[in-house]
């Protein structure tokens, strides 16, 4: 009994230690050092708060070669299919004809496998890196990583682009609000 109380001891204090490092505690930061929170607000469709968004950039502004982190937390439960044909609806509104039916259908595919079913609380974060791509994390843990620029600036531009469809929301993550 003693033995198996040591081990069960050692294997839940190496546990700990494994959880609590840096780099288990670090998950999107560790891609933008210096990062602070730029803006932040509400996404509501027919009056219910869906989620939160932050916008997180090591600069006091964005442009194309600035780094960043959209971070969503959801307030209600979303199926991942339903995040993924929202986002390739917006893309395709937003974008229009600049993009090709084999490009939303490659993208369509990226997003299966880097977006999950969401429910209150769930907490997912892109992030852009300039001259690369993107990277989607669930919570802190690294879910995907797609090196496609085009696809990447596509994607944020749901939300950060002057066509968005909620410019209010926009202005909030920019910083630029009034309100």
């Amino acid at each position: 009994m003693k033995l198996f109380s040591r081990l069960t001891l050692l294997v839940t204090s190496m546990l700990a230690v494994l959880l609590l490092s840096p780099a288990a505690l670090a998950g999107w930061q560790t891609s933008l050092a210096n990062a602070h929170l730029l803006g932040a607000g509400d996404f509501r469709k027919f009056g219910f708060l869906v989620y939160t968004a932050r916008l997180y950039t090591p600069a006091d502004h964005l442009d194309d070669s600035t780094p960043f982190a959209l971070e969503l937390t959801y307030h209600r439960s979303i199926k991942g299919d339903a995040l993924v044909d929202a986002s390739i609806n917006e893309i395709k509104r937003i974008q229009g004809s600049a993009v090709s039916a084999e490009q939303l259908q490659r993208w369509r595919e990226q997003m299966q496998q880097s977006f999950v079913d969401v429910e209150e609380g769930s907490r997912l974060t892109g992030v852009f890196l300039p001259g690369q791509g993107a990277q989607f994390y669930v919570g802190d843990q690294l879910k995907s990583e797609i090196k496609d620029l085009t696809y990447a600036k596509a994607f944020f531009a749901i939300w950060l682009d002057p066509r968005s469809r909620d410019p209010d929301l926009r202005a909030q993550l920019l910083g630029t609000s009034k309100n």
